[in-house]
C-alpha cells in the first residue's frame, strides 16, 4: 500500500494514485487507519454524503492543547450541521460575494506593490522567488487587510498558520505538535485582543462585521469569531499559495502551455486558474467519519470508521478528464474538486480565484516569459501540497 510520507511519493504521487484508482472501490489504508477514495465519483460522494461527518478529534485534554482544540471544534471546517449551518450562515453575511468583489482594487494594488519589489530584486540578482516574494505574501496581505490586521504585524501570520496546519499532515512530529500548540495560543490571543478593540471601536474590517452579524437572535461567540478568523487565514491563503505555485511550476516545465499563457495571459487567466487547481491540487486529502453505517463505492463504511477523499487523485481521473495527466490551461469544462464540494466547499474559494486571476496575468505582463532558475524546493507534505521556494528569471 502507498506510504504517504515517502519522499518519492511526495515528489510525484500521481503514478501511485493512478494505480490506486485502478483498484476501483475505496481501499483500506493501514498507515492512516482510513479508507481512501481515489476516484472522482467516490471522492465526490465522500464530500457530499450526509452520513459522513467532519469530526474533529480533540488532542489529549490539557491546558496546553485547550486553545488548539477549540480553534478547530468551533470552526466551520471541523463542524457539522446544525452548528456548521449556523456558523456558515453568520459568516457569509459578512464574507459575501459583494465583500469579496470590493477587494478587487486592493488585490490589484497589493499585486502591483509585490511585483515592483520582485522587479527590483530581479534587477539586482537576476532572479526572484515566485513563492516567497509573490505567491505567499499576496493572500496573506489581502486577508490581513480584509480582517483589519495592522500592516506591521503581517509577518506574524504566515508562521502561525504554517505551524497550525502541520497538524493536518499524516505523521506530525513532536516538534510540529509543540509548534502548533504555541502558534494556536499566540494567534488566538492576538485575534481576541483585536476583537475586543473592534467591539469598542468598530471599523469596516471583517472582524468588526463578524462581531456584529446576527441572524434570528444568533451571533458568533468569542471562540467562534476567533476560530473563523484563524480559519480564513489558514485555509484562505494555503489554497492560493500552493495552487498558484504548483500551477506555475507545472507551466514553466511545459514549453507548449507556457507559450500559450505568454501569448494571452489575461484571456486565459480564468481557465488557467482552474487548471492549476486541478492539475496539481493544493489540498490532496480531506477526511470524514461515518456517523452511521454507509456505503461509498460499494464499500461499507461502519459507524466511527474514517474515509478520505483524495482530491488530487480525483482531479486526475481518466473517466472524467480527457488526458488528465496533461496540463491544459484552456481546459473547459473543468469540473475539478480542488476546493472541495458539498457543505464543506471552501468558503474562501471566490477570494482565492480573484487573487490568482489577477496575480497570474499581471506577473506575465510585467516579466514576459519566465523560466525556472533552479530546481524548485518542494514542501515535504502530501496533504497540503506545495513548494517552499521557486526561483525564476527571465534572463537567457
Amino acid at each position: 500500500m502507498i506510504d504517504l510520507t515517502a519522499p518519492d511519493f511526495i515528489d510525484n504521487p500521481y503514478p501511485a494514485l493512478k494505480l490506486l484508482r485502478e483498484k476501483g472501490a475505496p481501499q483500506w489504508h493501514e498507515q492512516t487507519g482510513t479508507f481512501l477514495a481515489a476516484g472522482f465519483k467516490d471522492a465526490s460522494q465522500v464530500l457530499r454524503n450526509r452520513d459522513l461527518g467532519r469530526i474533529f478529534e480533540e488532542n489529549a485534554p490539557s491546558s496546553e492543547w485547550e486553545t488548539f482544540n477549540w480553534l478547530h471544534s468551533d470552526s466551520i471546517l471541523d463542524s457539522e450541521p446544525p452548528k456548521h449551518s449556523r456558523l456558515r450562515s453568520l459568516v457569509m453575511k459578512a464574507f459575501n460575494p459583494k465583500k469579496i468583489e470590493s477587494l478587487r482594487p486592493d488585490v490589484e494594488r497589493i499585486t502591483k506593490e509585490l511585483l515592483d519589489e520582485a522587479v527590483k530584486k530581479h534587477n539586482e540578482t537576476g532572479q526572484f522567488d515566485l513563492i516567497g516574494d509573490y505567491a505567499e505574501p499576496l493572500p496573506v496581505k489581502v486577508i490581513a487587510f480584509l480582517l483589519g490586521f495592522p500592516v506591521a504585524d503581517e509577518h506574524l501570520l504566515r508562521p502561525w498558520s504554517q505551524s497550525i496546519v502541520k497538524m493536518y499532515e499524516v505523521s506530525p512530529s513532536d516538534t510540529d505538535r509543540d509548534e502548533a500548540k504555541l502558534a494556536s495560543i499566540q494567534f488566538a490571543s492576538y485575534v481576541h485582543e483585536l476583537m475586543l478593540e473592534r467591539k469598542k471601536n468598530p471599523g469596516t474590517d471583517l472582524i468588526s462585521e463578524l462581531a456584529q452579524v446576527e441572524e434570528e437572535g444568533e451571533k458568533l461567540n468569542a471562540h467562534e469569531l476567533i476560530a473563523t478568523c484563524v480559519l480564513l487565514l489558514n485555509a484562505g491563503h494555503e489554497a492560493s499559495v500552493n495552487g498558484f505555485g504548483n500551477g506555475m511550476v507545472a507551466t514553466l516545465q511545459d514549453a507548449e502551455q507556457l507559450a500559450i499563457l505568454n501569448a494571452d495571459p489575461f484571456g486565459l487567466a480564468d481557465t488557467a486558474v482552474d487548471e492549476f487547481l486541478r492539475f496539481d491540487a493544493p489540498l490532496h486529502l480531506f477526511e470524514r467519519t461515518a456517523t452511521k453505517d454507509t456505503d461509498i463505492g460499494g464499500v461499507e463504511i461502519l459507524e466511527g470508521q474514517k474515509i478520505a477523499a483524495l482530491l488530487g487523485s480525483a482531479n486526475r481521473d481518466e473517466r472524467v478528464f480527457k488526458d488528465p495527466d496533461k496540463l491544459d490551461l484552456s481546459r473547459n469544462p473543468n469540473p475539478h474538486i480542488g476546493f472541495g464540494a458539498g457543505i464543506h466547499f471552501c468558503i474562501g474559494a471566490p477570494l482565492a480565484r480573484l487573487e490568482m486571476a489577477i496575480s497570474l496575468p499581471r506577473l506575465i505582463e510585467r516579466f514576459g516569459s519566465l523560466k525556472l532558475a533552479e530546481t524548485p524546493v518542494r514542501r515535504q507534505s502530501f496533504v497540503l501540497r506545495g513548494y517552499e521556494q521557486v526561483l525564476v528569471t527571465n534572463r537567457p
